[in-house]
């Protein structure tokens, strides 16, 4: 048995796929993984000899960083052009596979050309559905132009050509169900076995890491920790509104309770992961705000060390807002593979899937909201019958069902029926 895995993003990045091709691997077969350059791949492909590792040169043009709407399509459609003629290279170069799993997004152009190398190299042609391609593009351009009501139709028709289908959430499934007519088998994202409490000893040779590189002191202080992928569907405004009340808050309590006195050193660590184009201007903002009771801190951690941070974390934070309101992001997998409270943005009754307050965490509306969570963090107090008080209390209970679990009863019988 030999499967392509097709993921037309950031191949490091894309954990769901990377955990796809591992699970394959686990069960005897052999896996093409495809994805473009970037950054480096999990330890479970890195270390797998039955997964062989295709990064594919991703070209920047122009006209998608910068210009007006019709620059963005243009530019986005030359990149698809490049990305198709690589892909289908690859895809024929490659021994033949028997299935042909495929991400979506991004439909343009993974859907037609692993449909075409299905049938030609007569294997089953499977969609992984993450999200909707179409309401993605509809951030950027609107929903009224022509390109987001061309990808929908785009979308729908591949997606009747496919033979399989898998979903991140039952919204989804329901959506591609009444809208495409397709069925699609539900299988959570849930944490790998990385994602753990970890140990003081490694805990405390990161934090030494970070606080040398970062400038943060040796003395830990609580962490927030908002891992992001810096794009328009994350709302950083509301995050720095929450940021500057929660500052004023703990300012004015400097040398009470556990407040640092005078603030030599910060009573609170938020701490953003990950590499995307809002990043520098989020940093510049945040540079100007100067930020005392609370050190704001934009880091990229390598993939061993990644998982260390988010068990390190007193809460996590998911500023995620769907383009759709249907996919589920898998940051929250991991922070309750860790053990750790989420405070998550309300955006959608999709969440309900996977997070009750007072279970998984909590969930917020307004930089009001937030600001109250990060001080109760940064205090290290808060009320015993506080829905984070009992998340806290649920989790540690409540152990997180892990990925192989869920992909043996799920995703297994759709790519290795």
């Amino acid at each position: 048995m030999r499967t392509a895995v097709i993921v037309l993003g950031d191949l490091g990045r894309s954990p769901r796929m990377q955990y796809h091709a591992a699970s394959l691997a686990a069960s005897g077969g052999d896996v093409d993984l495809i994805g473009l350059e970037g950054s480096p791949p999990i330890a479970a492909v890195s270390g797998q000899s039955r997964i062989r590792v295709h990064r594919l040169q991703d070209r920047a043009f122009a006209g998608r960083a910068r210009g007006g709407v019709s620059r963005f399509v243009w530019g986005s459609a030359l990149r698809a052009l490049s990305h198709a003629v690589r892909l289908f290279a690859t895809l024929m170069r490659i021994p033949k596979p028997d299935v042909i799993l495929v991400q979506n997004p991004p439909a343009l152009p993974a859907l037609s050309i692993a449909w075409l190398a299905a049938r030609i190299r007569r294997a089953r042609f499977v969609i992984d559905w993450h999200n909707l391609s179409h309401t993605i593009v509809a951030v950027k351009v609107g929903d009224d132009h022509r390109a987001v009501k061309a990808l929908a139709r785009s979308e729908g028709r591949w997606a009747g050509r496919a033979d399989g289908h898998l979903a991140v959430s039952q919204a989804l499934a329901d959506w591609v169900k009444r809208e495409y007519g397709i069925s699609a088998v539900v299988a959570y994202d849930r944490p790998s076995e990385a994602f753990a409490p970890p140990s003081p000893a490694a805990a405390a040779a990161l934090w030494e890491q970070l606080a040398k590189d970062h400038s943060l002191g040796s003395a830990r202080p609580p962490i927030v920790l908002c891992p992001t992928s810096w794009t328009p569907d994350e709302d950083f405004d509301l995050l720095l509104e929450a940021l500057e009340r929660a500052e004023r808050t703990l300012t004015g309590n400097a040398g009470r309770g556990d407040v640092p006195s005078g603030l030599s050193t910060p009573a609170l660590a938020v701490l953003l992961t990950g590499r995307g184009p809002l990043r520098a201007t989020f940093e510049q903002r945040a540079s100007r705000r100067n930020f005392k009771a609370i050190a704001v801190k934009t880091l990229w951690l390598e993939p061993a060390d990644y998982p260390t941070l988010v068990g390190m974390a007193s809460l996590g934070l998911c500023l995620h807002q769907s383009s759709s309101g249907l996919d589920l992001p898998m940051k929250l997998a991991d922070l309750r593979g860790a053990g750790v409270p989420v405070a998550t943005y309300d955006y959608a009754p999709v969440l309900g899937e996977v997070m009750t307050p007072g279970h998984e965490g909590v969930t917020f509306r307004d930089p009001g909201e937030l600001a109250s969570l990060v001080v109760s963090v940064a205090v290290r107090a808060m009320a015993p019958d506080s829905l984070l008080a009992k998340s806290r209390a649920w989790l540690a209970q409540n152990p997180a069902e892990r990925w192989n679990a869920q992909w043996d009863a799920t995703a297994r019988r759709v790519l290795l029926p």
